[in-house]
């Protein structure tokens, strides 16, 4: 599995690369605080993977999944879950919400 650091998914989104930004946090977490361009599929969704694929439209589509964190594993579960679900090109931004608001105060 991929990994990404805030700084390239920057440049990923600015650069217009085409991929699918999924919080997997809770509805609730994601109606807070979100990246902007991402959408909510719940980790513990039962149907994960599929809830991605409509929004991705095929497996073959690039997606980036991000939690909280470093220290939150639901991205990483998030992205095991969709790799063996058959989704060809997944990246996780392990980093999350906490990583990405310090890199736009400038601290990252």
């Amino acid at each position: 599995m991929n990994t990404i650091d805030a700084k390239t998914l920057g440049q990923w989104q600015s650069g217009g690369r085409a991929f699918l930004l999924v919080n997997v946090l809770s509805a609730d977490a994601f109606a807070k605080d979100r990246i902007p361009g991402s959408v909510n599929v719940p980790v513990d969704s039962t149907d994960l993977a599929a809830r991605v694929e409509r929004l991705a439209g095929d497996k073959s589509r690039a997606v980036v999944t991000y939690c909280a964190s470093f220290e939150c594993d639901a991205s990483t579960r998030a992205a095991h879950q969709l790799i063996a679900a058959g989704f060809q090109d997944v990246t996780d931004f392990k980093g999350g919400m906490k990583e990405w608001n310090e890199k736009a105060r400038g601290a990252a």
